[in-house]
């Protein structure tokens, strides 16, 4: 199956349109209910969209300019967003489609595979991409509803679930997560050092925090915290040498391209995988999405039949 990280270009997507859409909001609903008040005699006559909104050196940036600019470079996209969420809503109105709360929640495990808690999870959305937990249901409705009314004339039988389980065994088998620790330093005969210093002794996480170049995680004892053992982001060599070491062993020193590391396996356990009815769901849902027409092409038909029409030339 696809990974669950290709939701991300999705989600990501929205989010842009979502801080566009507010912007263009409240810049509107300024212009529109702002009560007249008296001015003195020089700002008579001044337009309330001739607000200046930031300055740079003597030139002054106007709310209008960046209104204009808004428009300009999001207008389109974010006009077809919206557009696409209402024919949507729409055809689901009619059809008597609609997302129940045991499929959204559904959708939300399968995202938060990979981060520690369901905490983690929305913590990391808003502090990425400004997304509230109710904005993030929100835009999983919209996806699960175009994507089931897509599929409405589907039908995916069990043994078509069971032969692509059977060929795509890979895909579901067993993962290790490891919790690795690390010690990071510029030459062989430092990290020599280190490995004498931890025989006579010397906690990891001490000279972790003395000795370490690594400063994201120096100070919390060299902890990497729970790695998959494929993530892209920890050095290879360091993850190779965890895969090595039993639970508390210390490695030799490891050649990478920041100098030498020590490892320490601090733990390792199986990855939990989703229950088997959560899986089969999934396949079966991916498979009628295989067989489905391309998602933008059955938006564009919904906007024939719902006769959209884009007024504005500049927004076409």
């Amino acid at each position: 199956m696809q990974n669950v990280k290709r939701l991300w270009g999705v989600i990501i997507l929205m989010a842009v349109c979502n801080l566009v859409l507010t912007s263009l909001l409240i810049t509107h609903t300024m212009n529109q209910t702002e009560p007249s008040q008296p001015t003195e005699p020089e700002q008579q006559g001044e337009q309330k969209n001739e607000r200046v909104v930031a300055k740079i050196g003597n030139r002054e940036i106007t709310m209008q300019e960046l209104q204009t600019a808004l428009e300009r470079h999001y207008g389109v996209e974010l006009l077809g967003q919206l557009l696409d969420r209402e024919v949507i809503s729409l055809e689901g109105t009619e059809t008597g489609t609609a997302i129940g709360n045991a499929e959204i929640d559904r959708e939300l495990k399968r995202m938060q595979q990979g981060y520690e808690s369901e905490k983690q999870f929305y913590a990391s959305m808003q502090s990425q991409l400004g997304l509230s937990e109710r904005q993030i249901r929100e835009d999983v409705t919209n996806k699960l509803l175009l994507e089931k009314l897509a599929t409405s004339h589907i039908q995916i039988t069990d043994a078509q679930v069971d032969e692509y389980i059977r060929t795509h065994a890979d895909e579901f088998k067993q993962e290790t997560e490891y919790n690795i620790l690390q010690i990071i330093v510029s030459t062989k005969d430092q990290a020599n050092k280190v490995l004498a210093e931890l025989a006579k002794g010397v906690s990891f996480a001490t000279l972790a925090r003395d000795r370490s170049l690594d400063d994201a995680t120096n100070n919390t004892g060299g902890d990497l915290g729970w790695i998959e053992g494929d993530d892209p982001f920890i050095a290879a060599p360091v993850l190779d040498a965890a895969k090595l070491l039993k639970v508390g062993e210390v490695s030799k020193p490891v050649s990478m391209a920041q100098g030498f590391a020590i490892v320490k396996l601090k733990n390792k356990r199986d990855k939990a995988n989703p229950d088997q009815s959560f899986i089969r769901e999934n396949v079966r849902r991916e498979l009628a999405l295989q067989q489905a027409p391309p998602l933008k092409d059955y938006v564009l038909q919904l906007r024939t039949k719902w006769k959209v029409s884009i007024v504005d030339p500049q927004l076409r």
